[in-house]
């Protein structure tokens, strides 16, 4: 009689002759982060300067008639339809890239990622491109060059943390100084478009920016269920990975590039918006107490955190909006500022 011998605070799912190892306080998190986010999503649909009944806005997305259907459907719905996935993408991209660079300071808006998409991006919109279908092409563009000058500064021979961060902060500050310069240069109305979207806003945003969107984070699934599973082997100390016979530097690769993707793609969506990608991996490996960071945790806490910022944003000064990022910056720099003083207090990377 042969017992099965699991790690503790693990369950053992069965199906057929498969089996998996799930760990209960994750699985419960992630329930209690999706319960949140759905009451999240319908409090959004439900407030505005017409309040829509909860239970009338889940009619109107189960699709029966209402007279409520061009405020939930055509004014609001694509709007949190934005914010929900371009949450998802930095939450995924900050979990990506804290767990390569092992620093919780390793956000794609702290490292110079966001800041490359932002400098490529401001620089189309200065020579004429206004369209919001090209606009995410050249924020992925400019986050993956700015990604690899960063890692190209940052490797001798091997990967160092705080050097990967301290580099990647250099990046930023010279790519922010790039797109002020841009915009002192272009057209004064253009330079105000360029403002309202440096500060990450879903104002105006409809089905047509979605749908690209949409199709390019569900293309990138597959690459995000195999990072959930390298990231596991990246999380194990060097010498360990290397004699299970891990390819370190190729996962490692694989892992950052992926989560520049994701990090370009939601700020080609809706701009810089600061802070989810740093915020969202740091609160659920807190929540879940796992030693790896968990990457559907960040996602939902990301998808959450945006939805209910931009809702907040929008009545918190109402009639008056503010745009989303304006939010998260307030709620993220004091988080930011505590990270670092609780870094050099317990002598870890400042």
């Amino acid at each position: 009689m042969s017992a099965t011998v699991r790690p503790a605070g693990y369950a053992l799912a069965r199906k057929g002759r498969g089996s998996l190892l799930v760990h209960r306080r994750s699985a419960l998190v992630a329930a209690g982060l999706g319960a949140l986010l759905l009451a999240v999503c319908v409090a959004y649909l439900s407030v505005g300067e017409s309040f829509v009944a909860p239970a009338e806005v889940v009619r109107v997305l189960f699709g029966h008639p209402s007279p409520d259907e061009l405020v939930v459907e055509t004014l609001r719905l694509p709007r949190m339809t934005t914010g929900l996935l371009v949450g998802l993408a930095f939450g995924v991209a900050g979990a990506l890239i804290q767990t390569v660079a092992r620093n919780p300071l390793a956000s794609p808006d702290i490292i110079g990622i966001s800041q490359g998409a932002t400098a490529v991006t401001v620089a189309g919109m200065t020579f004429g491109v206004t369209s919001f279908t090209v606009l995410p092409y050249l924020s992925v563009a400019g986050g993956i060059l700015a990604a690899a000058l960063v890692y190209v500064f940052a490797w001798r021979g091997g990967m160092h943390a705080t050097r990967f961060v301290l580099i990647g902060i250099g990046f930023a500050v010279a790519l922010r100084s790039v797109t002020v310069l841009l915009l002192t240069k272009g057209d004064v109305t253009v330079a105000q478009q360029a403002h309202i979207w440096m500060t990450g806003s879903l104002n105006g945003r409809g089905w047509d920016e979605v749908a690209p969107l949409a199709w390019t984070l569900l293309a990138l699934c597959p690459a995000v269920l195999w990072a959930a599973r390298a990231q596991r082997t990246v999380s194990l100390d060097d010498s360990t990975a290397v004699s299970l016979g891990v390819r370190l530097g190729r996962v490692r690769l694989g892992l950052v590039a992926l989560g520049v993707v994701l990090a370009s793609v939601a700020t080609g969506a809706a701009g810089p918006i600061d802070f989810v990608a740093l915020l969202a991996p740091q609160i659920a490996r807190r929540l879940t107490r796992t030693a790896q960071i968990p990457l559907l945790g960040s996602a939902l806490l990301g998808a959450v955190v945006v939805v209910l910022g931009d809702l907040l944003a929008r009545k918190l000064l109402s009639p008056t909006e503010l745009p989303v990022g304006v939010l998260t910056a307030a709620i993220g720099a004091p988080y930011l500022i505590w990270l670092i003083m609780r870094s050099r207090t317990t002598g870890g990377a400042s």
